[in-house]
């Protein structure tokens, strides 16, 4: 496993103990451990370009704390009262629904740089649940003020329909990789996938630890968990990728794109 890999894989978090023994999942003040938006290092992912020094202030004042969510707790769970969109700063998280049944379907994994909290815009209510996959950290944006720094600042206005839109197109996307892909093509794509969002953050977009269980992502890409198995094993014997427990490798980078490309 290479440097920047291990690096993107373990994020330990001090986690303060609750009465009842798990993590809190109450906001701390951001001025106890300041890192502004001016100076993150994921700004350019979860925050526009090319502000001025005096809107990137205004957007430092915008995040006035942070939440600290232990692996397996909830950001938020589906039906609560929408407020916030949450920028992912460490960590990864899976969102999902639950059917008539009660069974869970995961509708997405995110990770450090991007934005939870969308769903809720529609109605004021949460749509989905978010779990965190690992421990995390959060920085909490109050929807109601980001709204009225979106009238002064132009590019915040402009960012948030991008971040809007790339949620509409990954939509689509998903609705094409279920609806048209054969497993093998299914699991090439999410790696692909993967691996490219991983690249933007600076890692290997070709090694990589799975936070998720394979069971999650048979979920996320309609496929049962013997498939899932199955498809991993196959994309081994085809030397396509090398597995040691979570840890993934890409031998084969062009294959596995081609492979992910859905046939006609």
């Amino acid at each position: 496993m290479n440097e920047k890999m291990a690096s993107f894989a373990i994020h330990p978090i001090a986690t303060d103990a609750c009465a009842d023994g798990e993590a809190c999942r109450a906001p701390f003040n951001a001025k106890q451990v300041k890192v502004a938006c001016s100076n993150c290092n994921l700004r350019e992912l979860c925050m526009p370009l090319g502000l001025s020094q005096d809107d990137m202030h205004k957007l430092d004042e915008l995040v006035f704390s942070r939440r600290r969510v232990a692996r397996g707790q909830p950001l938020y769970r589906a039906g609560e009262a929408f407020g916030s969109l949450y920028a992912i700063r460490t960590g990864f998280f899976k969102t999902s629904v639950s059917n008539e049944e009660g069974r869970d379907h995961v509708t997405g994994f995110q990770m450090a740089g991007e934005i939870l909290g969308l769903d809720g815009m529609a109605t004021d209510r949460h749509a989905c649940d978010a779990i965190a996959l690992e421990d995390a950290e959060v920085c909490i944006m109050p929807f109601g003020k980001m709204e009225e720094l979106s009238r002064e600042v132009k590019a915040l206005q402009n960012h948030l329909h991008r971040i809007m839109s790339r949620e509409i197109v990954r939509d689509q996307n998903i609705m094409m990789l279920l609806g048209t892909m054969r497993a093998e093509e299914r699991l090439a794509a999410f790696l692909v996938n993967l691996g490219q969002r991983l690249q933007a953050r600076g890692f290997s977009s070709t090694d990589m630890v799975l936070r998720m269980t394979r069971e999650e992502i048979g979920s996320y890409l309609g496929l049962k968990l013997e498939t899932v198995s199955r498809t991993f094993s196959k994309f081994v014997e085809d030397g396509l990728i090398t597995v040691k427990q979570k840890v993934i490798h890409i031998k084969d980078p062009e294959r596995l794109q081609l492979l992910a490309r859905p046939r006609e």
